[in-house]
Parts: C-alpha cells; structure tokens; sequence
C-alpha cells in the first residue's frame, strides 16, 4: 500500500491540466452506478408485472428502461471520449519527462546498458501508468455497481445471498494468488523483453556490417534464442492464467448448480417467489464478476507498481546515474582551457595519465598519437562526457565541475570520426543545433563544408531525407554535414575529432581551407591521421600510452621526439 500511494503520487504531477476531466469521469461513473443500481431492480418489476398480467404496465416500465440505458449510452460515450484524452495528454508528458532523463543520462551509464531497456520503460512503461487513472476508474465502478445490485439481492433473499457471498471470497482468494504468481512472471517477461528490443536495434542499425560479414546465420540463432526465451516466458504467464481460469470456471459451474437447488428449495418452501428467483439467478453473473473486476483491479494495482518501479528507476534511481553539473554560467566564453594533471580510466583501464597542458583561445591545437593514446578521451573529458578521476579542467579559468550545462556544451562543438545523421531532411539535421536557422546561414555553413554542390545536385535538396544515421549518404558526405551541422553552432571551441578521415583528398582539401577560415577566430582543436591536417597547427601535441610525450610546433617535434618523427614517416596518424 505504501509503494502504491508514493507511485500514485509520482503519476498524478502528470495529469496536470486534466484534473478537469477525471473530475467529470468521476460523475459519469457516479451516474453509471446509479443507473445500474436501478435497473435490476425495474428489470425485476417487470418479471412481477407479467407474472401478473399487468400488461400495460409493464409497457410503461419498458419505456422507463428505454429512457434510463439511452441515458447510460450517452454517458459511456462521454466516458469514453474523456479516459482517452486523460490517457493520450498522461501518456505523452510521461514519455516526455522519462525521454528528457534518458539524455541526462552519464555516458557511462548509456555505454553498459542495452538500448532495450530504454525502449520498453519509454514505450510500454510509460503506457501502463498512463492507463492507472482511468482504469482504476472503470474497475472501482464496475465494483460500486455490482455491489449495489449484491445489496438487491440480499434484500430480496438473505439464504441465496449468502451462497453468493461465499463463492465470491472463494474466488477472490484464487483470484489474488493468480494475480500474484503472474506479477514475478512478468517482471522475467519484461527483462527478456528488454533483451529483445535492445538486440533487433542493434541488428538494425548493424545490418549492412551484419551483411557484409555474412554473419547473418549467427545473428539469426542470436535472435532465434532470445525469442524463444521470451515467447517461453509468455507462454509461462499464459499457462498460469489458463490453469486458474479452469479452477475459477469449475467452481462457477459447481455454484451455478448449488444455487439452482437452493432456489428450487425456497421456492418449494414457500421462502422465495419465482419472479424473485428470477431476479437472482438472472443477476447471478453480474454479482460474481465482482471477483473479476476485483482481480482486475488488483492486476492492475501490481502492473502500475512495477512499472512504475521501472520508470523511477531511470528518472530518480542510483541504478542510472545521471550527468552532474555546476551552477556557475559563463555568459561569455574566451576559449582558454587547460588539463591540470588529469587521470581518467575506463572500467578500471587507464586511458589518461597525470596529463597536463594548456590551450590559449582562438589557438589551434593538434593531437597526434597512436590508436588507444588517450586523444579522443581528451575531447570527451572537456565536453564533460564522462568525469575524470583525478585532476582538473578548466574553461577559461572556470573548473569545468563548477560551470551549467549550457557554458561547456553551449560553447564547444564535436566534429567526431562517425557522426550520427538523423533520419531526416538535411534542413532539419541542421536546425536540430539551431531552431532560428536561416536560409543563408544553412547554406553558407554547406559551402564551408563542400557540400553546397551535392545538396544542390539532389531532387528536392536542403529537404532532402538522408534516412536513418545518414544511410543514403556516403561516408564523405556524411562527415561533411556534420561539419556543416557543427559550423551552424558557432561555438567558440571546435573540436574536429578524424572529421576528415573519411574524405578523399580533393574533399579534405576543400576542409582544410574551411578549418583554415576558421582559425584565429575560434579555438580549433584537431585530432587526424593526415598530415595535411595538422601541420600548420599553432602546435601539436604527441601523445603516448596515454601521456603527453612531446609539445611544439610540427618541425620541432621532427627534430627533437624520435617517436613523433617515426609517426609522421609512416603518415600513421591513426586515432
């Protein structure tokens, strides 16, 4: 009960701007309820009144009917329309609210945790608890009226009443003990489910390597395994339905007969009219689908809990860390930084050791090394995308710890080796950096980039749609969107991590004479495997087994570092 009040609380801040309309379903089940108070008993008047040949009468009480289940239409017409728009405003601003923590998320957390457990407590989590108001309505409802009608019954014959009552708490007890097995079964369901979900995204969007590989037979045993596991779970929780249900059944057939012979018996006494048996065998059903809707209610008690356990995970739980930052803005970034003796490690392997340098603004800066030296951690950590162990980084003399969100993220653009492409139009990718884009800003960043001339060769350019991570793209034209995507930013720090890596040698020259206008202007860090890239750099920072080896410009790294001078012959400037 203690879980239930804390997740109600937790759903209800959401129905704001609908409290209105539970309020009018609330009325509307109020009447309903009276309504179906009533009916037994006019339904029974009738049975009375041509028992007794009163015929007009019973016209009369037709048409009473008539008016009152026309009345109860209109009513669960209007029921309808509201527990939907409750449903659909509910719904979104969960979704909304668990999407926005999801992108608070620390890098970390999102690199261990499989995409699927995000898709499933976005999608089919959030749905559940959307429904809790609407359908603890109906349930509570169903159960005031069918009390009602009980209550008729015991006025009308205390005896069957009672027979009544004891196969109701018979079946409630069964009832609950389904209920209960089902709940741990689903929670297994909804892991494997999350298995699923997170794999069919990964073969997705791995699909052309999956292909190229000729892995797809192992990908499809993968599947194959997972699937089964699931649809095994399911089947699982099906069998325990099924198995009460033919208890539950059973008992109603076993009830069914005993109270036919009980009525019979108080008819034979003299106890009970048979208009009034009537009543009662009749209402029979109604008043044991209190059982049901009980049940009902109680399923949906524990499916709300769990999902609700599921979705506070990500939004308040330690499970799911999220991104911390400071509270200290910078209205204004110069473009000074600097690495105090930094380390950092990755699940427990070094990556960074006691690394220190500085960075003045409008500087541009190379990192050269070998694969697993340390350069693109360096990005990361300045971007604040993972927090480093030891040491400090500063923005213009700001700990990066100190500083909001906007005054690291806002001010610095990452150009990686693959940048994601949305599935959208060109227009669109370029705007999701900037709402106000114009015109002439879309397309002056394009020609900054070289991709004016492709854009403009297509059907329906800048509206153009790339498909999902950029597929309809090549590897070149992919890159230099992002460039464009970053350029649109106008950040005062530019980080190009491999942006050209991907580029042939006419494109990159294109790229270098972009990055070339921007130097002096913004603070350009480079990491690249070109030479072209990064020899012009103010300097260049060698890098080696995670430590800064060597600092200068690149003629005075030739001559005074050995390793340096044996990456620039071989040209392997790998990341």
């Amino acid at each position: 009960m203690k879980d239930l009040k804390k997740n109600i609380k937790f759903a209800w801040k959401y129905t704001k701007g609908q409290r209105k309309n539970l309020f009018f379903l609330i009325i509307c089940n109020i009447i309903s309820i009276i309504i179906s108070v009533i009916i037994p008993i006019i339904s029974a008047k009738i049975i009375i009144e041509l028992t007794q040949n009163m015929l007009y009468q019973v016209i009369i009480t037709a048409l009473v009917i008539y008016f009152i289940e026309t009345l109860r239409n209109f009513i669960h017409y209007f029921h309808r329309n509201l527990s939907s728009t409750i449903y659909r405003e509910t719904f979104k601003k969960i979704q909304i609210a668990l999407g926005r923590e999801i992108l608070r998320l620390e890098n970390k957390c999102l690199d261990e945790t499989s995409s699927g457990i995000f898709i499933q407590r976005l999608t089919n989590d959030t749905s559940r608890i959307a429904d809790v108001f609407t359908s603890l309505n109906i349930n509570i409802t169903n159960i005031v009226t069918n009390i009602g009608i009980f209550a008729a019954l015991f006025i009308i014959n205390k005896k069957a009443f009672l027979l009544i009552l004891i196969m109701i708490i018979i079946m409630y007890f069964i009832e609950q003990k389904r209920v209960t097995i089902r709940n741990i079964k689903d929670k297994d369901f909804r892991k494997s489910n999350e298995q699923v979900s997170g794999f069919v995204s990964e073969l997705v969007r791995g699909c052309r390597d999956i292909k190229m590989l000729s892995a797809e037979e192992s990908f499809m045993k993968e599947l194959e395994t997972k699937i089964v596991n699931l649809n095994d779970k399911r089947y699982k929780m099906v069998r325990t339905d099924t198995k009460y249900n033919l208890a539950e059944g059973s008992l109603v057939n076993l009830f069914d007969t005993l109270l036919i012979i009980l009525l019979v018996y108080l008819i034979s006494t003299n106890q009970l009219e048979i208009p009034n048996a009537l009543v009662i065998y009749n209402y029979m059903g109604r008043v044991i689908s209190i059982v049901n809707y009980f049940s009902t209610l109680f399923e949906k008690v524990k499916d709300f809990n769990l999902s609700s356990e599921r979705i506070f995970a990500v939004l308040k739980s330690e499970e799911f860390p999220k991104e911390k930052f400071g509270s200290k803005h910078l209205s204004k970034v110069e473009g000074n930084f600097e690495f105090k003796n930094v380390t950092f490690s990755y699940k427990d392997t070094p990556v960074l050791k006691n690394v220190s340098f500085k960075v003045k603004a409008n500087e541009t800066v190379a990192f050269v090394g070998k694969s697993g030296a340390g350069k693109s951690t360096i990005f990361n950590l300045l971007c604040k995308m993972y927090d480093i162990n030891v040491g400090t980084i500063t923005i213009d003399g700001e700990d990066i710890n100190t500083l909001d969100k906007a005054s690291i993220r806002d001010n610095i653009t990452i150009i990686s080796q693959n940048p994601y492409i949305f599935n959208m139009s060109i227009r669109d990718n370029l705007r999701l950096v900037k709402e106000d884009l114009t015109d002439e800003e879309m397309i002056e960043a394009c020609r900054l980039s070289s991709l004016d001339t492709f854009i403009n060769s297509l059907p329906d350019k800048y509206d153009t749609i790339v498909g999902e991570g950029g597929i309809s793209l090549s590897g070149g034209e992919r890159q230099r969107l992002a460039i464009a995507r970053a350029l649109v930013q106008k950040t005062e720090i530019i980080l190009f991590d491999e942006a050209t890596s991907s580029l042939d040698n006419e494109t990159q020259l294109h790229i270098q004479k972009a990055i070339d206008n921007l130097k002096k202007d913004y603070t350009i860090l480079i990491i690249a495997h070109r030479l072209s890239t990064i020899i012009n750099s103010d300097r260049i920072l060698f890098l080696n087994n995670g430590q800064i080896e060597a600092s200068g410009p690149h003629k005075e790294l030739l001559e005074k570092n050995k390793n340096y001078r044996n990456l620039y012959e071989s040209e392997s400037f790998d990341k």
